[in-house]
């Protein structure tokens, strides 16, 4: 399940309709199931990221905002909804299991680039169906993470 935070809908809204300034880039962070993301998801610190090293690095993987990173951008007249996909994103554990130690990554988690990475605005997030720890060398690989806006 993918789902979009009041936050995010505000920061969308609000730069496109007032021009406030879009974020350079994005993030894309991994979190436990301590808390789990909703629509009240405010910053990364409301949640628990997973524990950085053997290949996670804290505050997530970058993504930039271009047709490359989000590489597909669809208007679905058919179904009412717009829809873009970030590229297939994948963390490879190196040199012991990922994360490092803790739980697992439960949810995948959209943030903008403030550089302090507990105070990234979430806007997205979407739930891998179980915790994930791989062993060395294991894969984890996001494919095509969604963001629909629907006619309601």
């Amino acid at each position: 399940m993918a789902g979009w935070t009041n936050r995010g809908k505000y920061l969308i809204e609000s730069t496109y309709f007032r021009a406030a300034a879009a974020p350079a880039n994005f993030y894309l962070a991994l979190v436990t199931v301590a808390v789990a993301p909703g629509p009240d998801t405010n910053i990364l610190s409301d949640l628990t990221e997973i524990v950085a090293g053997n290949g996670y690095d804290a505050g997530g993987k970058s993504v930039a905002r271009n047709a490359t990173d989000f590489d597909v951008l669809t208007e679905d007249d058919s179904a009412d909804r717009a829809f873009i996909q970030i590229k297939d994103e994948s963390w490879t554990a190196a040199g012991g299991t990922l994360p490092a130690s803790g739980a697992g990554a439960r949810y995948a988690v959209l943030l903008d680039d403030n550089a302090t990475p507990a105070n990234r605005q979430v806007l997205a997030y979407w739930d891998l169906g179980s915790a994930i720890i791989l062993a060395a060398t294991q894969m984890l690989t996001l494919q095509d993470c969604e963001l629909r806006l629907n006619e309601s």
